[in-house]
């Protein structure tokens, strides 16, 4: 790769303006028939309701259940606030680095090119296992609309075709008015689970305030949520197609709750953002204490048939979108490291439409394999929550606050008169390991078990 592409020794910035054109991802486009730098804050918003609140959530009352509805329910909100401190960590160093377009991007300054080609692959194959988790999302809706008449394996390609098709746009500003839609369909469907599990109350339903249970399945109640706010690797590509990326800062509210700012400026965004933190949480309660500890995940599964139907039905346009979303994150990483600086980029030419919709393809290709070959839900989530949900929404935030304060505000000395930031830093790295080694542990260790049970269903099977 020719790294003359790219500069990464960029001086903190505090204001928009001081930003070189020829630092940019995409430079100027004024003159391109392909404008990529299109997005509003507003709209980059939507876009991180349209794939964060998605089908995450579907599994945070399941989460409950495990632990009980004390512990979980702080989980949730303790992740949600520790989500929104890393995002104003990532906003910062996006500002400041205005020429990082990707993970990768930001790997290579932290780590070289060990650095770029680790934290790209990541972002690449965790953009792949969320695609997955959405088309498995689809294919449980569409089996409950016809009452599973078909091959599971056979829906799961009914639903990847339509989101191969919405992946295609070559800018994000096409999708973030589909986006739209998807943000009302979650909710409407959230809502309408929640009416249905009230209407129809389980009877004998078994409430825990907390549950005695082991360290195994206790952490699963942890990767659940985890998932659900993992949305933080797609921030650099996002913000890098905003018109002013400064404004990042005012669409961070959407993505978390967060203490009160102290400027003006952000106060409706914070009031906003709190938005995904407490639909979670209402979201998580209401219907675990109608439903209880035998609530099934995705949660629309334990409504009566009717209901779940609906709420399903009504919450497709979403998962269609943001697995649309996943892959073309993936692909975009790859397309725009392959022509970063040509006219290939910028304009319709053969070879960059034909490379864009093979990467399309593959992304979403790979996703349909992950999504039959992994045919449970819960685990899925589980293993892209420890594997890399872990480092990208949490601990990598670290990392990336401890390189700029070190390098351009006077080193250990720095380091040292930020002594609050650089241990919440620390424990943030820590706490981002701590998540994907113990993750991935229990996720493996419930695979093992769950497959020495016979509950799970061969790979590729239409069970």
């Amino acid at each position: 790769m020719d790294d003359e592409k790219y500069r990464y020794d960029t001086p903190p910035v505090e204001d928009d303006n001081q930003q070189s054109i020829s630092d940019d991802v995409f430079g100027n486009e004024e003159n391109n028939a392909i404008k990529y730098k299109t997005l509003s804050w507003q709209l980059v918003a939507v876009l991180m309701i349209a794939e964060i609140v998605s089908n995450g959530m579907l599994s945070l009352p399941s989460s409950l259940a495990v632990v009980g509805i004390v512990p979980g329910v702080i989980i949730i909100v303790f992740l949600g606030i520790f989500g929104t401190f890393t995002s104003w960590i990532l906003i910062q160093f996006k500002l400041r680095h205005p020429e990082v377009h990707n993970m990768g991007d930001a790997g290579y300054i932290l780590c070289g090119p060990i650095g770029r080609e680790v934290l790209s692959a990541g972002t690449i194959i965790f953009a792949v296992f969320a695609t997955g988790g959405q088309l498995l999302a689809g294919q449980i809706a569409l089996g409950v609309l016809s009452n599973n008449q078909l091959c599971l394996m056979l829906y799961t390609g009914i639903f990847a075709i339509p989101t191969f098709i919405f992946s295609l746009p070559r800018t994000l500003d096409r999708l973030s008015w589909l986006s739209i839609p998807s943000v009302i369909s979650i909710l409407i469907a959230g809502i309408i689970g929640m009416v249905a599990a009230g209407v129809y109350p389980l009877e004998g339903r078994v409430i825990s305030i907390v549950v005695p249970t082991n360290f195994v399945t206790a952490f699963i109640s942890i990767t659940n949520p985890v998932f659900a706010y993992a949305g933080h690797f797609m921030f650099f590509i996002m913000i890098s197609e905003m018109r002013k990326p400064a404004d990042a800062m005012k669409m961070r509210p959407f993505l978390s709750l967060s203490p009160a700012p102290a400027k003006l400026l952000f106060q409706a965004a914070y009031t906003l953002q709190g938005f995904a933190t407490v639909f979670y949480t209402v979201f998580a309660i209401v219907t675990y204490l109608y439903i209880g500890n035998s609530v099934a995940s995705p949660s629309f599964s334990s409504l009566p048939p009717l209901w779940a139907k609906i709420a399903f039905g009504i919450a497709i346009p979403n998962f269609l979108i943001a697995g649309s979303l996943y892959s073309h994150t993936a692909a975009k990483l790859l397309f725009v490291r392959f022509f970063r600086k040509s006219d290939h980029l910028h304009s319709h030419t053969v070879l960059g439409w034909s490379v864009w919709v093979i990467l399309i393809f593959l992304m979403n290709a790979a996703a349909f394999v992950l999504a039959v070959g992994v045919p449970i839900f819960n685990y899925l989530i589980g293993i892209a929550a420890s594997l890399f949900a872990s480092w990208y929404t949490y601990g990598i935030a670290g990392a990336f606050w401890i390189y700029d304060t070190y390098h351009y505000r006077g080193g250990m000395d720095g380091l040292k008169r930020h002594g609050i930031m650089t241990t919440l830093c620390v424990l943030t790295l820590l706490a981002g390991a701590f998540i994907c080694v113990a993750g991935m542990y229990v996720t493996v260790d419930s695979i093992v078990l769950a497959y020495a049970a016979g509950t799970i269903a061969a790979p590729f099977s239409c069970g």
